[in-house]
């Protein structure tokens, strides 16, 4: 079993920068691909960034490509999400998300493990 733990959300200015922080434990899959979705407020959950474990591929959404960095921290076991130039339309519960494989799938149903989310409020 795989649990994963979101930090480092919080309130932040336009133009500001935060970085999200998840925590994995629990049995280490080899073949794994780490993501990280949003969810506004009456809107569905979409894709934000994903990374493969072992080989570090990484694949973004087009409204954060340049802006949002995702990365494996190896020694701390830990997916990072830096967000950079942050706008209001970035306000959204962030969730970090796991599924088994190397594709990097921006569609959320094929992720089997989940955190309870961190919530990023970006203000204007």
């Amino acid at each position: 079993q795989v649990q994963l733990v979101e930090s480092g959300g919080g309130l932040v200015q336009a133009g500001g920068s935060l970085r999200l922080s998840c925590a994995v434990s629990g049995r280490t899959i080899s073949v794994s691909t780490m993501g990280w979705f949003h969810q506004a407020s009456g809107k569905e959950r979409e894709f934000v960034a994903a990374t493969s474990w072992r080989d570090r591929g990484t694949r973004y959404a087009d409204s954060v490509l340049g802006r949002f960095t995702i990365s494996v921290d190896n020694a701390k076991n830990s997916v990072i999400l830096q967000m950079n130039s942050l706008e209001p339309e970035d306000t959204a519960v962030y969730y970090c998300a796991r599924r088994e494989g190397s594709l990097m799938s921006t569609n959320a149903g094929s992720y089997d493990y989940w955190g309870q989310g961190t919530q990023v409020t970006v203000s204007s």
